[in-house]
C-alpha cells in the first residue's frame, strides 16, 4: 500500500505551517525597524520645528528604510547578492510595514493633541507607543495570513 501523500496535500500542509509564533516574530521584526525609523523621524522633525506633514513624511520614510534594512542585511549575510537581497526585502516587508505605518499614524493623527505634542510631553510618547501596540495587533494576523500563503516573511525564511 502506498502511504505517500498526493502532491496537492503537500501544498496545503505548507500553507498551514504559518503559526502565530512565526507571525509574531515577523511582526516584531517589522515593528523594530518601523519603531526606530518612526521615532527617529518624529524626533528629528519635532526638534527642527517642522510641521506635522513633513515630520510624518520623514518618520514614515525612515520607518520603511529601517524596516527594509533589517531584512536586507539579514539575507545579504546569508549570501544573497545585493540585488536579490533588495527583492527579498521588498517582497517580505512592504505589506507589513505599510499596514503598520498606516495604523500607527492613524492612531497618532486621531489622538487629540498628539500631533501638537512635544518630545518632552507624555502625550507624544503615549500616542506613539499606543499606535505601535495597536499596529502590532492588527499587523500580526496580516503577516500570519501572508506567511501561510508563502508570501511576506515566508520569502525571507527561504533564504535562511
Amino acid at each position: 500500500m502506498d502511504h505517500t501523500l498526493p502532491h496537492h496535500t503537500e501544498h496545503h500542509t505548507h500553507q498551514a505551517a504559518a503559526s502565530w509564533g512565526t507571525a509574531v516574530k515577523a511582526t516584531l521584526h517589522c515593528l523594530t525597524g518601523c519603531a526606530i525609523g518612526e521615532i527617529l523621524g518624529m524626533v528629528i522633525g519635532t526638534a527642527l520645528g517642522w510641521g506635522n506633514v513633513p515630520t510624518m513624511a520623514l518618520a514614515i520614510g525612515l520607518a520603511f528604510l529601517f524596516g527594509y534594512s533589517f531584512t536586507l542585511f539579514a539575507v545579504a549575510r546569508a549570501g544573497l547578492s545585493l540585488k536579490a537581497a533588495i527583492k527579498v526585502a521588498l517582497a517580505a516587508d512592504t505589506v507589513s510595514i505599510a499596514v503598520m505605518e498606516l495604523v500607527d499614524n492613524a492612531i497618532i493623527a486621531l489622538t487629540p493633541g498628539a500631533m501638537d505634542a512635544h518630545l518632552t510631553e507624555g502625550l507624544f510618547w503615549y500616542a506613539l507607543l499606543g499606535g505601535f501596540a495597536v499596529a502590532f495587533l492588527i499587523t500580526t494576523p496580516v503577516n500570519k495570513w501572508m506567511i501561510g500563503r508563502g508570501k511576506g516573511h515566508a520569502v525571507v525564511h527561504a533564504h535562511h
